[in-house]
């Protein structure tokens, strides 16, 4: 039976593709922190190596005989207090574990990057993995930086160094297991809880979680070493998101639209009296900054090289609604679609 060794297995996409590995017949050996909530490995045999991603003991003894290595673990905020413990966790340990994974012999390396460091659409045509952000300083907001130099440094491992590292590039994940909830799901939580009076123009990609965990597999296949492959689902614009929300939740959506200017000066107000309390913002001024451009983008890559067939946004959707529900997120309620 062959080990597959796994950071990030108590999060949100790697509690998909822990179930996934499992299985596919494979043994599992996930990296989790000291105290940190491990209820989405609950009932799954899964071994646990404790220690965190600049654990050089911990990573080392975790990728120890394994196959494959599956690099999920990120700081996922929007906004955060300190900007640093984000870079230390997502660009210093991302080195850390791919290069442990290759020292100990891994045919191939996955690393999970997002399409956050995939430069934004000018305009409402979606995008592929050749839209290069040309500096670092054009991009908006600490994860979308640290996620970039990550994946950049992923790319020259491999191309540079000859590591074994395919990457993959994550939409908008949306489905069971996200615990947090991560930015995308609260969305889904405060719609289902009416905390979303209105709705401003904007464009995301949703993808089932269950597809990009399948990504991941289909990348140790049959992915090419230092190629990275977009894992997207359905292009929507906000106001389509919700009322498909709408459907699937048997609740009724926002009606009305907030001006861009409207949103951005509430986010400034807000984020600075966060920044006063020592709170976290309810509308990070990151995040209404980086809302001012569609995250819209294609898959064609990963659909043709490594055979990825994502579901429509519907099902995750309802998917998503219908795991917060069952597990107390919102109101349970009639689930219908």
């Amino acid at each position: 039976m062959d080990s597959i060794f796994l950071t990030g297995g108590t999060g949100f996409v790697g509690a998909s593709l822990a179930r996934l590995l499992l299985k596919q017949g494979l043994k599992v050996r996930a990296l989790a922190r000291k105290g940190s909530d491990r209820q989405n490995l609950k009932g799954l045999d899964v071994e646990i190596v404790e220690g965190g991603l600049l654990d050089k003991d911990a990573i080392e003894a975790g990728v120890r005989g394994c196959r494959y290595a599956f690099h999920v673990a990120a700081d996922y905020r929007i906004w955060i207090p300190n900007p640093d413990d984000m870079y230390a966790v997502n660009v210093a340990g991302t080195e850390a574990v791919l290069r442990a994974a290759a020292k100990a012999g891994a045919e191939r390396i996955v690393h999970c990057s997002s399409v956050a460091a995939v430069k934004v659409p000018d305009d409402h045509v979606p995008v592929d993995e050749t839209n290069e952000y040309p500096t670092l300083d054009v991009i908006v907001g600490h994860y979308k930086k640290s996620k970039f130099l990550a994946d950049v440094l992923a790319r020259d491992l491999a191309k540079k160094e000859g590591l074994p590292v395919v990457i993959v590039n994550p939409a908008a994940p949306i489905g069971p297991y996200d615990i947090k909830p991560t930015p995308t799901g609260k969305m889904v939580v405060d719609f289902l809880n009416g905390r979303i009076p209105s709705y401003i123009d904007t464009g995301l990609n949703i993808v089932h979680v269950e597809d990009v965990a399948m990504g991941h597999w289909l990348a140790a296949q049959k992915g090419r070493i230092g190629e990275r492959y977009i894992l997207g689902g359905e292009n929507l614009t906000l106001k389509q998101v919700l009322d498909l929300l709408a459907e699937v939740s048997g609740l009724p959506g926002p009606r009305f639209k907030t001006p861009y200017a409207v949103a951005l000066a509430f986010g400034a107000v807000d984020t600075a009296i966060a920044v006063l309390r020592g709170t976290t913002p309810m509308a990070p001024l990151d995040a209404i900054k980086m809302a001012k451009h569609y995250m819209w983008f294609l898959s064609e890559k990963a659909k043709k090289e490594l055979g990825f067939a994502p579901r429509p946004a519907r099902v995750a959707l309802r998917d998503a609604v219908e795991w917060y529900r069952a597990n107390g997120y919102a109101k349970a309620a009639a689930s219908f679609g």
